[in-house]
């Protein structure tokens, strides 16, 4: 293991993205902090160090326990570093939020029938004829 290493490496390594064209896309984007300041992809990050992270509607902030050059499995990433207790509990409290929140569309009522439609489409000509 190295000691410091590239905080795009570090990401893909720690799998908290795909590739490590993603990183250094979620890194421009400004969604990565190293010990809170905006972060650039050649940025490196050591043992100690405090990252944090939002992909999505997660924000993940998290200590850096190790580094690594290469990307192995998801055990051996989860080594790399260790999530604070309030990120934690944040994550799992928007989650909830989440789940309990109503789905895009759900307050529109059921689909129109085939009458409901005919009545609509006989509203919209009437309403036409009258500005003309």
């Amino acid at each position: 293991m190295a000691e410091k290493v590239r905080i795009d490496r570090w990401l893909w390594a720690a799998r908290f993205v795909k590739t490590r064209s993603l990183a250094a896309e979620a890194i421009n984007g400004g969604r990565v902090h190293v010990n809170g300041v905006r972060a650039k992809p050649s940025k490196e990050v050591a043992a100690g160090d405090t990252v944090e992270v939002t992909l999505g509607q997660a924000q993940w902030t998290v200590t850096v326990l190790g580094v690594s050059e290469r990307r192995g499995p998801a055990s051996q990433a989860q080594l790399l570093y260790e999530e604070s207790a309030d990120s934690r509990e944040r994550r799992a409290r928007d989650a909830a939020q989440r789940r309990m929140a109503a789905p895009p569309g759900a307050g529109l009522g059921a689909r129109p029938t085939k009458r409901d439609r005919r009545r609509i489409e006989a509203l919209r000509d009437r309403d036409g004829r009258d500005d003309a």
